[in-house]
């Protein structure tokens, strides 16, 4: 009689714990290996290749995470009838997104050039930018430029941003506030007026505000609402 052996189950939990492990070994610049993360995670060689064929396979899964989880962040904003506000949601949403996500962020954009799978998702999260920056054309407050022009001014100013806080230079308090008089400048010089730029920015702020990840004493993030001192009124 034969006996009938039932197919390894890819664990969800240990497939998570793999890839936060892994980007944070590659962010860390730690040396990455397959035992090196097998042992960290408290598991076997044996389960990380069931959940990935390869190493390669391994550093797609840890960006294809990042972008997932930026997307996520993303589709969280939902549109309200204040056009600017919701493309000045999306800025915030990429800056908290980083910060609950650091190592995946790094290893996303900083560890290595992306392939063409990865540079997809990539395109995925940028679309809605694109499409918030329309609705702001459409609306009559942005009067002097094109929808991917200004989305990819938006995209490397927030982008710029995010990656001076993660390097130390800025806090995140500092970083909204830097942000907040960037993004009414961005916008004046693309045919906002002054008054409604900071008006939009002010409703994004106050949308936003509740979900800004902070870090507890164990170093995790969290959502809380922070005490931002320097943002824009």
């Amino acid at each position: 009689m034969l006996s009938t052996v039932s197919p390894r189950v890819a664990d969800p939990n240990v497939r998570t714990a793999l890839v936060e492990t892994a980007a944070r070994l590659l962010a860390e610049q730690e040396g990455l290996t397959i035992r090196r993360l097998a042992h960290e995670v408290g598991t076997s060689t044996m389960a990380v290749y069931t959940h990935f064929g390869s190493m390669e396979d391994l550093r797609r899964a840890v960006r294809l995470e990042g972008f997932a989880r930026l997307a996520a962040h993303l589709d969280a904003v939902e549109r309200s009838r204040d056009p600017v506000a919701d493309l000045s949601a999306l800025g915030w949403a990429y800056c908290f997104n980083a910060l609950a996500n650091p190592n995946l962020y790094r290893v996303m954009f900083l560890e290595a050039p992306i392939d063409a799978e990865e540079a997809e998702s990539g395109g995925a999260t940028f679309a809605p930018v694109v499409a918030a920056v329309q609705r702001c054309i459409d609306a009559g407050r942005f009067t002097s430029c094109d929808a991917w022009s200004l989305a990819v001014q938006t995209w490397t100013m927030v982008h710029g941003m995010v990656g001076v806080v993660l390097a130390g230079v800025f806090g995140p308090d500092e970083m909204l506030g830097h942000l907040s008089t960037m993004t009414v400048s961005l916008y004046v010089g693309n045919g906002d007026s002054r008054a409604a730029a900071v008006r939009s920015l002010a409703r994004a702020r106050r949308r936003m505000e509740p979900h800004a990840p902070i870090k507890r004493s164990d170093g995790a993030a969290e959502f809380e609402r922070p005490r931002i001192q320097n943002a824009a009124p």
